[in-house]
């Protein structure tokens, strides 16, 4: 689906179905240099099961028209946008890694606005190296060699998909190779400066979920330790796989989000 944000072109999945304001509404953010696929699995379930659901293409990213936002901040008004221009005054929002900085900073900034949240892959501070951000300013293949082997558990290359005819390295090869020069950069670099996770976390008056990758090299699940115990009453669940959660080990994602968001009266 094409909609306008900010007179600019974006994109989002809605599993074919009509978005409808009465119903309750999900909302997927993607991390930095990817796109709203990589919630193929769980964004089709809950479209399927009563609920909107907006997966995103960040600007830049994917089929949405840039510039990248450069600020956590900036992304999550940015969200805001996206459901006010479809006539939706809140929504569960799931997202992972940056997407998980996105999720806790909306339900920061407007805590009326925001149902749930749950927070996949997700570390603070979610510092980048140099190295990495050097390579991502330079439009290096070097950068995008880094996103997918760090992105991924050390078993990957391996085999063992548990997504038939999916090649998770070449899947995120591809995404990557469609972004424009500098957005990958400015996404990383969004991740790296931002400073206010602590503060938001404790401010988060929502149910939470975090979901963590025990094999997580990127977003270590340990260093989500601080932001879990800020959330009140947060939950979190560790499943074995690395930081592309939801392409690793995609069905025990989604019964960990099935059994964290309510399903719709109708469906009770």
């Amino acid at each position: 689906m094409d909609l306008a944000v900010d007179g600019r072109r974006a994109f989002c999945y809605t599993a074919s179905h009509a978005l409808d304001p009465k119903k309750p509404t999900l909302v997927f953010v993607h991390g930095a240099g990817l796109d709203h696929s990589l919630f193929g699995l769980q964004s089709r379930y809950f479209g399927y099961h009563g609920r909107n659901v907006l997966a995103l293409d960040l600007p830049g990213h994917g089929r949405s028209e840039g510039p990248p936002l450069p600020t956590i901040a900036a992304i999550a008004d940015w969200v805001f946008g996206v459901l006010d221009a479809q006539g939706i005054a809140g929504a569960s929002i799931v997202g992972h890694s940056m997407g998980a900085l996105v999720a806790l900073e909306a339900a920061n900034r407007r805590p009326e606005r925001v149902a749930r949240i749950a927070c996949i892959g997700v570390a603070y501070p979610m510092k980048v190296s140099q190295a990495f951000l050097e390579a991502a300013r330079k439009n290096e293949q070097a950068a995008f060699d880094m996103e997918t082997i760090w992105g991924h558990a050390p078993q990957v290359p391996f085999g063992g998909n548990p997504n038939p005819g999916m090649w998770m390295y070449g899947d995120s090869l591809a995404r990557l190779a469609r972004l424009a020069p500098g957005v990958l950069h400015a996404a990383l670099k969004a991740c790296n400066d931002y400073a206010a996770g602590l503060e938001s976390a404790t401010k988060v008056k929502c149910p939470a979920l975090f979901i963590l990758g025990e094999r997580d090299q990127m977003t270590p699940s340990k260093a989500a330790s601080a932001l879990v115990k800020a959330v009140p009453g947060a939950r979190a669940v560790a499943l074995p796989s690395g930081h592309s959660i939801m392409a690793e080990a995609p069905d025990a994602t989604l019964d960990a989000l099935i059994d964290f968001i309510p399903a719709p009266a109708s469906q009770e």
